[in-house]
């Protein structure tokens, strides 16, 4: 199985050298989300039959292949693939042939499909399918690896920002947060996203408190589903996006932090596909009845995991729709200078 899916992808990777064989100056970044492309439909067609809108396609695939396929967070995750990413990856695509920027929608895609591999494959690893772990399993390196080069492809590559006069720029970074009420309001909800990270990586490890206790066995006993996602995804929110919403608050009170205009929307398409696959598969059908969330608690789960994905989308709409705060410092008597010459 896994030398036929080879077969497959390199047989979809010939077949775009082909097609654009007499165009000059193709992206390197094209046959990686032409062909992603093509894995997007598999991923559809899995979260298809097992939701049992269709039938008689993944069956052989996920007795000898990959079994862990038919669990609830590998079925969100296949629609999130099959939807978004295949939405993205015509969008990016029609982009660069019509000569427009796509660096933003690359960015996007390449925190979604990163944060769905960190989780996925360890989470197999360590789950209760890591005792039976095929062969065909193994596909999934290149689709891990490959995000990983693409974002730093895209990093590399110039920023488009708006031309944004000099006096603009150094009235806005004057203003302290206080003064800045959205970014303010951004600040603390960045702060509880990190309180609310901290909290659930302690309780997936364990953490003998009573909240803790508590909280796994009334409000997300979804936590401990023994499939090893929900774990590992708390592990990477404590690990890894504590530390961005960290810097995320540090670059709403400190001028000239231009970096945010790209991390942000890397983190946001991150933070929006780990959020839709753990609040899936935490009421999906597939999971057991008493690992999902208790009816009585639904809206204070859902809720606080809806803002948690809505967080990071807030904050890069923010710095897209008004970056002047964002831009390089300007420089001491420039603005005056400049008032000079005019």
């Amino acid at each position: 199985i896994l030398g036929m899916g080879m077969v497959v992808l390199g047989f979809v990777l010939l077949i775009l050298l082909i097609t654009v064989s007499n165009k000059m100056n193709v992206d390197p970044l094209f046959y990686v989300f032409a062909a992603f492309s093509f894995t997007c439909m598999v991923g559809l067609t899995n979260a298809l039959e097992q939701d049992g809108f269709i039938s008689g396609f993944m069956g052989y695939y996920l007795k000898m292949g990959e079994p862990h396929l038919s669990t609830a967070y590998a079925v969100m995750m296949s629609y999130w693939e099959g939807v978004i990413h295949l939405v993205l990856f015509l969008t990016i695509i029609h982009r660069m042939f019509k000569g427009k920027s796509y660096r933003s929608l690359g960015l996007l895609w390449a925190g979604s499909s990163i944060a769905h591999q960190i989780v996925h494959i360890p989470g197999v690893v360590i789950g209760k399918y890591g005792a039976n772990i095929r062969p065909a399993f193994w596909r999934n390196v290149p689709f891990f690896l490959v995000p990983f080069w693409a974002a730093s492809l895209l990093f590399s590559r110039p920023r488009q920002v708006p031309v944004i006069p000099a006096d603009k720029i150094s009235v806005e970074q004057r203003k302290g947060l206080l003064s800045r009420p959205v970014d303010l309001l951004l600040s603390v909800l960045l702060l509880g996203a990190m309180a609310f990270s901290v909290f659930r990586g302690f309780v997936v490890l364990d953490c003998p408190l009573d909240t803790c206790f508590t909280y796994i066995y009334q409000y997300e006993p979804y936590l401990k589903d023994p499939v090893g996602f929900p774990r590992v995804m708390m592990l990477v929110y404590l690990f890894y996006a504590l530390p961005l919403l960290t810097v995320f608050a540090y670059g709403l009170k400190t001028p000239g932090c231009s970096w945010m205009l790209d991390w942000t929307i890397f983190f946001a398409g991150a933070m929006a596909q780990a959020q839709w696959c753990h609040i899936g598969a935490s009421l999906h059908s597939r999971t057991p009845f008493t690992y999902r969330v208790p009816a009585d608690k639904w809206w204070p789960v859902i809720t606080l995991n809806v803002l948690l994905a809505a967080v990071p989308a807030l904050l890069a709409l923010r710095c897209h729709t008004n970056p002047t705060y964002f831009m390089k410092p300007v420089p001491e008597g420039r603005t005056n200078n400049e008032k000079k010459k005019n």
